[in-house]
């Protein structure tokens, strides 16, 4: 059952990823404009042992605010941790991969908590919809939804 289950996850995460990246699906409607000089940042990231520095965990200081993805550290099951832990190192991966730049999210430069809200992008390609094609994140519509079954 589990490898069957595997399997379909599979298959469902390279489907969306070739619906996304063969562009059949227009995601503009759910992603808001992006906006505002874009930064361009060009430095190596590993995860994070504690505050500070450059690293990526959770979003604490800057959020990728077109996506929503599972908690690390909150997480209502185990597999909304896996899968958070997951999603943190393939963004780790994607960030290391060369220079990206970060951009204003709709015209909005902070959260109510103090996070700046940001859109990552290479090549014209947001690395938040990256983790959304490979199944780790989900687009962001305003509203945080259960990652467990």
């Amino acid at each position: 059952m589990a490898g069957e289950l595997a399997l379909a996850f599979i298959a469902i995460a390279l489907l969306a990823w070739a619906v996304i990246d063969g562009r059949y699906v227009d995601l503009s409607a759910i992603v808001p404009e992006v906006s505002g000089p874009r930064d361009v940042v060009s430095t190596s990231f590993s995860l994070c042992a504690g505050a500070g520095g450059t690293c990526v965990i959770d979003g604490d200081t800057i959020r990728i605010a077109d996506i929503d993805t599972p908690e690390v550290r909150d997480y209502r099951c185990p597999e909304e941790k896996a899968l958070g832990d997951r999603a943190t190192r393939r963004m780790l991966e994607l960030v290391n991969a060369g220079a990206f730049t970060m951009a204003l999210w709709d015209h909005r430069d902070e959260d109510q908590y103090g996070r700046k809200l940001r859109v990552l992008w290479r090549d014209g390609q947001s690395l938040g919809m990256i983790l959304v094609a490979e199944g780790l994140a989900r687009p962001w519509d305003g509203a945080r939804r259960s990652w467990c079954a």
